[in-house]
């Protein structure tokens, strides 16, 4: 299965502009911007055919040339990273089975979250699009509702059907439970999607033709428009292995970000 990771980047962010070039301290007095840990963390997962940056800022073109990225110029038009790899895709003009979306803001991204992603497209041909999906632990939930509680749009949950096929991403935190009325345990029943995706080609360019979805479009969030065109999206349950995940989000995710790289 010839795969190709594409590492969508854009500058800019509405919650945070310049993202992909904001430096981080990962120890002993040394930086690397957030678009080359992201790199690095794609660079750690096995047979992958390709890697690419697709950005339309020549400010990133230019940073992630210098630590020997390839790099594939987009539109300004691309109204999100799926977009984007889409557009990269057809511009690349590559012969791939699977694409994966490995977004420029997740550099903790362990490689076998997307080395299970691959491996669950090699064994059901018939799925279209895949996601990791990671049980929060009480630690993280706490962080969810904390950004939430301080008005800050952090990370994504989601719920998923006995197929594991995704029913609805949100930004709030679903589903809802009643702790006092459910089992008290280190594992809480919240699901955090993990930002990357796999898609067969086919199924990606067809999401290039289709409108901004009014669910997508409320939430902010690219798969929904999947959803609302009748396209499954496979949940593929990960183990953080006792790894720290978070996506850069918000500048207040900084210090959680380089605290955890430290630990790689």
């Amino acid at each position: 299965m010839k795969t190709v990771i594409i590492i969508p980047a854009r500058y800019s962010s509405v919650r945070f502009p310049g993202k992909p070039l904001v430096k981080l301290s990962i120890g002993q007095g040394l930086q690397k911007t957030l678009i080359q840990l992201s790199w690095e963390a794609a660079c750690r997962v096995k047979n992958v055919e390709h890697i690419v940056v697709a950005t339309d800022d020549e400010r990133i073109r230019t940073e992630a040339e210098s630590f020997g990225a390839k790099v594939v110029m987009t539109s300004e038009k691309c109204k999100n990273g799926t977009e984007r790899c889409a557009e990269a895709l057809k511009n690349l003009n590559l012969n791939a089975d699977l694409i994966v979306n490995l977004q420029g803001d997740a550099p903790l991204t362990p490689e076998w979250f997307v080395e299970d992603l691959i491996e669950a497209f090699k064994k059901n041909p018939d799925t279209q699009m895949a996601t990791p999906v990671l049980r929060l632990d009480r630690d993280s939930l706490n962080s969810f509702r904390l950004d939430r509680n301080s008005g800050r749009v952090g990370g994504t949950t989601v719920v998923f059907d006995s197929d594991n096929n995704a029913l609805y991403f949100s930004k709030e935190i679903i589903p809802f439970f009643d702790e006092k009325r459910s089992i008290r345990t280190e594992a809480s029943p919240i699901f955090h999607h993990v930002g990357v995706y796999a898609y067969r080609p086919e199924i990606l360019s067809k999401y290039y033709t289709w409108e901004e979805s009014n669910l997508e479009a409320l939430e902010g969030l690219e798969q929904l428009r999947f959803l609302e065109n009748r396209c499954a999206i496979k949940c593929v349950l990960v183990d953080s292995k006792g790894r720290t995940f978070w996506e850069l989000n918000n500048p207040e995710d900084v210090m959680k970000i380089e605290k955890a790289i430290r630990k790689i």
